[in-house]
Order: C-alpha cells, then structure tokens, then sequence
C-alpha cells in the first residue's frame, strides 16, 4: 500500500492463499458447539469456462487426484452462468477430507497458470432447522463469508450477519459485505 493509499484510507484486498481452505475445519468445530451447525460433507470449487487442452488437463488432473479417494464422488456441473463447478462429495462427511480435495482442485487449476479463472470454493453446512448455509471462500480477496438462500432469491441476511460473528474468530472473514454475493441455488447446494 503507498502512502496516498494510506492517507486516503484505501486499502489492498488480502491476497488469494489457497491453505486458508484448511482453517474451515476448526470453523466447522465452532459452528457446531456454538450453534449445532454440521457439515454436509458436500463442496465445490467453481471456475469460469474456458476452451482449450491445457484447461481440459488441468480439469481431468484435479479428478483424478480426487477420484483416488473411494470415498469421494466428483460431479461436474455448469451453472448457465459461464461457471463450472467441480461438486465434491464425502460419504463420510470428513470436513477435512472434503477440504484437502477442494485444495487439491484450486492448486490443480492454479499451478497450470488458471487462478484467474477460479471464482470461489464452498463447503456446505446444514443448519438444525434444515437450512443450508454455504461457507464460501473467495479466491479473488483471500477472504470467507457465509451464503444462507432462504427461498427462491431470497437471502437470510440477519442469520449471514449472526454467522458472521461465530466464524470471525477462525477464518478471515469478508468485512465488505457488499462482496457477499448470492449463490442461488449453486451446486451442491440441495445435497
């Protein structure tokens, strides 16, 4: 940051690191002392689309380092928004195993030179009153921020805002709540 920056109160966006991700575990914890809040043992990394080979192998590598695990299906779905989501999913419901897996796609597709490409890794939580809250990390801004879609394009902002608070103390939450973008209906999302 120079020094106009800082006399006009601007300031750099933490920048993108991948072992973030491995801080949703403890988080997880916390969730579900403080608020019986579980994971789903379901995540996904979404990307934009891009055609070419290099792409279609950085893609297939990141699958197969998944597909290894017998306990991990991988599905791919595009949103019809441009996006591509590698849908993970722990049939033991292994926070850390499904993060290990979601690290291993984003490092796959960012060490073949595509981490413009990645929009955000999510992993999915189930509330006691059957919500889902989607934890969603932002590649972009190195930074969290909870997603709970209430209805058809309807968000639980207050229930984001109480979250906010509980997750604040293990992951680098967003502070700019207008980069909380919806995710309605994203994938993995109803699993």
């Amino acid at each position: 940051m120079g020094f106009f920056d800082a006399l006009l109160g601007r300031s750099k966006p933490k920048e993108p690191n991948l072992d973030d991700l491995f801080a949703v575990p403890p988080a997880a914890l916390t969730l579900e002392a403080r608020s019986g809040i579980t994971a789903t043992g379901v995540g996904a990394v979404a990307f934009r689309e891009v055609e070419g080979g290099a792409f279609d192998r950085a893609e297939q590598e990141a699958r197969a380092l998944i597909s290894a695990d017998p306990n991990t299906d991988v599905t791919q779905v595009n949103d019809g928004y441009g996006y591509t989501w590698q849908v993970v999913q722990q049939q033991a419901a292994s926070t850390p195993d499904l993060v290990t897996s979601l690290h291993a796609v984003n490092a796959a597709l960012e060490a073949q030179g595509f981490g413009p490409m990645l929009l955000c890794s999510t992993v999915y939580f189930r509330a006691p009153d059957g919500r889902t809250i989607a934890l969603v990390y932002l590649y972009k801004r190195g930074t969290f921020y909870p997603f709970v879609q209430r209805a058809r394009h309807q968000r639980d902002s207050p229930f984001e805002i109480q979250l906010r608070g509980v997750l604040d103390e293990d992951l680098p939450v967003e502070k700019d709540m207008s980069k909380w973008s919806p995710l309605w209906d994203a994938p993995g999302m109803d699993r």
